[in-house]
């Protein structure tokens, strides 16, 4: 085997093996389930915390916890709707610049949406 013929083989093999795969639909939704679900359940611990609790240090931890997997999760999930529409937006706009106005109105509507949720 000549040298040029092996490296052929090498780079037909690594075209391959990192050729794009498409995820399947039922993985985008389990993610946006879940990202509903931990976003939520944020909420509902923030809700449930006492103003009086805060003298203690100790009782901190929650809902930090809560307030960062919430606004994590939270900002996940606009990021996976307004990323989901892009290709519409993107045909509909005249310029970059009204691309980016566009995609801006929609990630404040999903943030919208996603606090009156809440």
């Amino acid at each position: 085997m000549t040298p040029d013929a092996t490296n052929m083989d090498f780079e037909q093999m690594l075209r391959m093996a990192l050729a794009p795969v498409d995820p399947p639909e039922t993985l985008k939704e389990r993610v946006e389930t879940t990202l509903q679900e931990l976003t939520d359940a944020a909420v509902d611990e923030l809700e449930g915390w006492e103003l009086s609790a805060m003298r203690d240090p100790r009782n901190w931890v929650r809902p930090a916890a809560a307030a960062v997997v919430g606004a994590s999760a939270g900002t996940a999930l606009v990021v996976l709707r307004v990323r989901r529409q892009q290709r519409r937006r993107a045909a509909q706009s005249r310029n970059p610049l009204d691309l980016a106005q566009r995609t801006l109105r929609a990630a404040a509507g999903e943030a919208r949406k996603l606090a009156r949720r809440d």
